[in-house]
């Protein structure tokens, strides 16, 4: 087991998921429902069932394009959402 590898995928999405919209519905119904043990295991089960899509497809496409092209499209579509968000959104 890559123990560095486990902690920073583990620091990354915890970081990215804190005030998203998936924390914002469990928070909505956890605070609406009589059992938030059925609302943790719920949203626990789908963020692992999106990240094992997400690993999966990942590595499908690992090996048909090279890492630094992958690299590269990664670094590209991160930098146009941030120019994006710089710049107010046009009525």
């Amino acid at each position: 087991m890559d123990w560095d590898l486990l902690s920073v995928s583990f620091v990354a999405v915890f970081l990215s998921e804190l005030g998203d919209k998936s924390q914002i519905a469990a928070i909505a119904l956890g605070g609406s429902s009589k059992s938030p043990q059925a609302v943790f295991f719920g949203t626990a089960g789908a963020l692992l069932l999106a990240s094992l899509v997400g690993v999966l497809l990942g590595q499908g496409v690992a090996q048909v394009l090279p890492t630094q092209l992958l690299k590269g499209i990664a670094a590209i579509g991160f930098a146009t959402i941030g120019l994006r968000l710089l710049w107010p959104k046009e009525a």
